[in-house]
């Protein structure tokens, strides 16, 4: 029992640790764009973008590791900064304020409420060019997560005894930290995924604040900006009829792959091919 514990807790340090390595690699990415912009300049003169990677609720930095290691293979600035996760509101101006550090520019990407926030972000930020959906929300305005997650039957979400609420300081009354229960988790947010690894990514989840997750999309971007989706085929928490249903409104380049809801992680190629599509798309 004290081995199995010790395990268990040294891969819940490792993820977080790796979290924090990926979040620090972000601001660090930030910092250093100007720099690395002439290294990613081809030689006919066309400007790389920069990739943001903007993760979605009960995710982490960590979840892009293995998109991140292969874009920077093929030239490309990559960051990935930590979604506050607290509300739509202050979520989306985070992600704002840090494209603005961005010279140049900007693919967004993110996943599940990731959608939501970069929909919204991208609006403010002149510097985007083009949205990368991978198993996300692509609102309208005045749609909410949950309320788009039951348009259509399906989602994990909708079932009873999913979350455990967490009180958390400031806390408006009645709201709350949502954690995915670790069995639900494996189940329908790491199906596709070794039992181990989905184990170990419900242990170390960023809970979502639960009124964030029914707050309202201001002006989301797509509807100006060209869009890519990659659409998760047997995802259990945002059903792929919902995704696709999303995908198709927002005239979105679909790409299905037979993945859960965390594509990034067990396809990470796939999702890759599909941002370097939108970035070859875009450059100038």
């Amino acid at each position: 029992m004290q081995n199995r514990y010790s395990f268990r807790r040294t891969m819940r340090i490792l993820a977080v640790v790796a979290g924090f390595a990926l979040a620090a690699g972000a601001v660090a990415g930030s910092a250093a764009a100007t720099k690395d912009a002439r290294h990613a300049t081809p030689r006919d003169g066309s400007v790389k973008p920069t990739i943001v990677l903007v993760h979605g609720a009960w995710a982490n930095t960590a979840s892009w590791a293995g998109v991140i290691g292969r874009l920077q293979h093929d030239g490309y600035t990559v960051v990935a900064p930590p979604n506050p996760l607290r509300s739509l509101r202050f979520d989306t101006a985070y992600i704002t304020d840090f494209l603005k550090t961005i010279p140049g520019p900007v693919v967004l990407v993110g996943h599940s409420y990731g959608g939501m926030v970069i929909s919204d972000a991208a609006t403010r930020s002149p510097n985007v060019r083009a949205l990368v959906y991978v198993d996300a929300f692509v609102p309208k305005k005045g749609e909410s997560a949950l309320g788009l997650d039951s348009i259509k039957p399906g989602s994990a979400l909708g079932a009873g005894n999913v979350f455990n609420a967490v009180p958390f300081p400031g806390a408006a009354p009645g709201d709350a930290e949502l954690y995915v229960k670790p069995k639900v988790f494996i189940h329908a947010f790491a199906n596709g995924l070794p039992a181990t690894e989905g184990a170990v990514l419900a242990a170390t989840q960023e809970p979502a604040v639960a009124s964030a997750l029914t707050a309202p999309s201001t002006s989301p971007a797509w509807s100006r900006l060209p869009s890519w989706y990659v659409l998760g085929t047997i995802d259990r928490a945002i059903p792929p009829a919902i995704q696709l249903f999303m995908a198709r409104r927002a005239h979105a380049r679909i790409t299905r792959v037979d993945a859960g809801h965390l594509s990034m992680v067990s396809h990470p190629g796939v999702v890759t091919r599909v941002i370097l599509e939108a970035a070859g798309a875009v450059s100038n």
